[in-house]
């Protein structure tokens, strides 16, 4: 009997150890697969980005060469990009997109997080229909506002002003940070903000208290996506904007080289990577806080 229960004991263990080798090279199977995937996505997004950088560092005669590596290095391209001596104004264009990328920012985190937290916490008649408007907004066209909005500003004395790249930038930056933001307050527990009326605070103070600071993830992760959203805008810019407030999505696309006829591709290269490096390391040292508030709401506790 020891000797049968002896052997049966070490059939099971044999089948275990055959599940747990299974289950390895399953597990193994899986992450490398994963890490195929993840690399032939990153070299999709990179290999322009880096084919931008390589070609802003090249010497215009060899504008075409079809070397991988880095040749015939030359920082004269961001020279030109920076000069205004052929009538590109890139420096101001950069602070043209600072500036109207920050206003845009900041109204539609403030109009974005009071209609968030009015779709996540508050019961009304009509919610869903909000949504759904919002929804419907984000999939509007661009191209098809063109008109209107160039000749609304005409009449009104507005085009070429920030104001005419401003306000239509945040009603498409809206839905992003009221969806964003939506999906973070909904998760969030009741039971802090209730705790915090009982304790005397009314439904602002409890807001500017307590939720604030837990969805301060959320809003930071709001904030970067809407400005790099703002940033990279190019449609509405190119109609509505004047030589004094171009962005630079716009002053990129006008340049100009020193040869009539001829397009400045090395230039345009060196400008696309001035005005590009900066957002890459911004994302870079705040991918955690970025992750955070994207997946922060995600799974209930």
């Amino acid at each position: 009997m020891p000797a049968t229960t002896a052997a049966a004991r070490g059939r099971e263990r044999a089948h275990e150890e055959a599940r747990a080798e299974v289950r390895y090279k399953r597990h193994w199977g899986r992450s490398i697969r994963t890490g195929i995937q993840a690399l032939v996505i990153v070299l999709w997004c990179l290999a322009p980005f880096y084919w931008m950088i390589v070609t802003a560092f090249r010497q215009v005669d060899y504008t075409y060469d079809t070397a991988f590596w880095p040749t015939h290095v030359t920082l004269d391209n961001f020279a030109t990009a920076l000069s205004t001596r052929l009538g590109n104004h890139l420096g101001q264009a950069i602070l043209n997109s600072v500036f109207i990328g920050a206003v845009t920012t900041v109204i539609a985190l403030l109009v974005g997080l009071s209609a968030a937290y009015a779709l996540a916490r508050l019961e009304f008649r009509g919610k869903g229909i909000v949504a759904g408007l919002i929804l419907a907004a984000s999939m509007f066209p661009g191209v098809a506002l063109l008109s209107p909005l160039f000749q609304l500003f005409t009449n009104i004395g507005w085009n070429g002003t920030y104001q005419a790249l401003i306000i239509p930038q945040i009603s498409f930056v809206l839905p992003l940070t009221v969806y964003t933001l939506t999906s973070f307050l909904r998760e969030m527990p009741w039971d802090l903000e209730e705790a915090a009326r009982i304790d005397g605070c009314t439904r602002i103070q409890a807001f500017r208290r307590v939720i604030m600071p837990l969805a301060a993830p959320a809003v930071f992760t709001t904030a970067i996506l809407a400005f790099i959203a703002s940033w990279n805008e190019y449609l509405i810019s190119s109609v509505l904007s004047s030589d004094a407030t171009q962005p630079v999505t716009v002053a990129i696309a006008g340049f100009t080289g020193s040869q009539p006829h001829v397009e400045p591709y090395t230039t345009v290269m060196a400008a696309g990577t001035i005005v590009t490096v900066p957002l890459v390391i911004l994302v870079l040292v705040f991918q955690r806080r970025i992750v955070s508030g994207l997946t922060a709401g995600g799974v209930k506790g």
